[in-house]
Formats: structure tokens, sequence, C-alpha cells
């Protein structure tokens, strides 16, 4: 929201100087045919305004304020004292401390979008993005979790473990060909909810792309893995779907586990190497130990 608001200022800030630059070329033009002339104090406040422009962009507020305060007192004076009363000469008097706002405004918009943004991906850098509504975690949380998980079995390896499993649906293209964009995006809702009633509380899911789901299980038997990854595979098998023609979804899942070698500890830093040890496991449904 604050976003948006940010950039509705700037919007009217640039507004603000076109209707600015558009009265004063009218000005100018009214003054040319009605006197036949543009004289040089006019071509000098003409390129005063550009000049102001550049000021507003460039001097900090502060500054910019104070410059606009000695240039209207001093154009009062001198416009009391010299200039004809005419309205182009009561122009330059605000027009001019006009740009110098215009430009400054547009200026305080840009940067506080730029530290928004800036902000934003840093947070989006240190703090893993989690979905609300399927509590699935994406690739850089994996890869983060991946690597605390690594170190922390590394150095309690006598008593602490973990282990990994990917569910990949099979034949993806025809699945997404019958489902639709909306089915698609309903159907990995529900194979994260069946995933969720599955695993313990402490374990974690991912969802990558190309509808496959990783299931990060700390302190898990590898003697069990086997016959945990069957399980959840055949429950999202068993989920009831229909595709875009009201029939029966027959949904296959291939899974493949890995589980924690502590000689292969180095090769946990790399996420994108440890999904394609276990895409490869999804092929034959193995349990491997090797990246």
């Amino acid at each position: 929201m604050r976003n948006k608001r940010l950039v509705q200022r700037m919007v009217w800030g640039y507004v603000l100087l076109i209707g600015l630059a558009i009265l004063q070329e009218l000005l100018v033009y009214v003054n040319v045919f009605r006197d036949q002339s543009f004289v040089f104090i006019e071509l000098g406040f003409s390129i005063g305004c550009l000049a102001a422009l550049l000021l507003g962009f460039l001097a900090p507020a502060g500054v910019s304020a104070v410059l606009i305060f000695i240039y209207m007192v001093a154009y009062f004076v001198w416009f009391s004292a010299y200039a004809e009363a005419d309205v182009l000469s009561f122009s330059w008097w605000w027009l001019l401390p006009a740009n110098v706002a215009a430009a400054a405004f547009i200026k305080a918009g840009l940067i506080r979008n730029k530290r928004l943004m800036e902000r934003l991906e840093e947070l989006q850098s240190r703090i893993p993005e989690v979905d609300l509504d399927t509590s699935l975690g994406n690739k850089q949380a994996f890869a983060a979790t991946l690597v605390k998980q690594s170190n922390l079995a590394h150095r309690y390896s006598d008593t602490y473990n973990f282990c990994l499993a990917m569910f990949k649906i099979d034949f993806l293209p025809m699945v997404q060909e019958s489902l639709g964009s909306p089915g698609y995006a309903r159907l990995l809702a529900s194979l994260s909810e069946e995933i969720q009633k599955q695993i313990r509380y402490e374990d974690y899911k991912f969802a990558l792309d190309r509808g496959r789901f990783v299931v990060l299980l700390p302190m898990t038997d590898h003697s069990y893995l086997k016959a945990l990854t069957e399980r959840i595979k055949n429950k999202l098998m068993d989920i009831p779907f229909q595709d875009g023609k009201g029939r029966k979804l027959n949904l296959v899942i291939r899974a493949g586990a890995l589980v924690f070698n502590k000689e292969q500890f180095g090769k946990y830093e790399d996420a994108d190497a440890v999904i394609s040890a276990l895409e490869r496991n999804t092929e034959t449904d193995l349990i491997g130990e090797y990246i």
C-alpha cells in the first residue's frame, strides 16, 4: 500500500511539472503574440526555469528552500522597482520556485521508492518466502534450510541427521493441459495439504517448479524412509481430483529420497545439485546417499 502511494505521488509530481511547462510556454507565446518581441531578459528567465528544474533535482531540500526564499524576495524588490507590470513578468516570480519545488517533489518520491525497493530486496534475501495459504516454502527457503540442517547434522553427526524426499508429478504437460491454469493451481494446493497431513510438525515442505515438492525430515531413521515415501506417494495419487471435463484425474507421482551423508557435507551448499540428485532418484523411486 505504501509503495502505491509513493508511485501515485510521483505521478502527480510529473503531472504538475508538465502542467508548469505548458503554462510557461503558453505565457511566452502570449507575450510574443502581444508584443511581437522576445527580449534577452525573457530568454534568461526561460533558461532559468530549466536551471530551476536541475536545482530541484540536484540540490538538497533545505538548500532549495533557502534559494527559493532569496529569489522571491529579490525578484519582488526588482519587480517593484524596475519591471513592467505585465502577466509574464509577474509569472516569473512564482514559475521558477514552482519548478524547483516540483522537481524536488519528484526527487523525494524517487528516493523513497528506491529505498523502499532496496529494503524489500534485502528482506527477501534475508527472509525466505513462505506462501501463507499452503505453508509452502520456495526454492530460496529450501536452500537456506538445507544449509542450516546440513551444518547441524555435520556438527552433531552422532546424534542428529536428516533425510530429503522429492515427490514429482509425472506426465506434467498432460496434467497441465487437462486441468488448465486454475485447476493446476488447485491441484498443487491439494497436494501441499495432503503432504502436510502425512508429515510431522517439525518437518519442512517446499514447492519447486515443474510440479516438484521436496520434504526435509529432521531426525528420521533412513530405514523407515522407504515406507514413508511410499505412503505419501500413494496418498497423493489417491487424492480425488477432476480434470477440466469433469473426469477423474489419474495422477502419477514419482518419489525419490536422499539421506544426509557427512562425507559430502560441502555439496549441500549447492541446492541445485541436491535437487538434481533427488530428481534422478525419482526416476527409479530410489533412496540414495550420494549427490
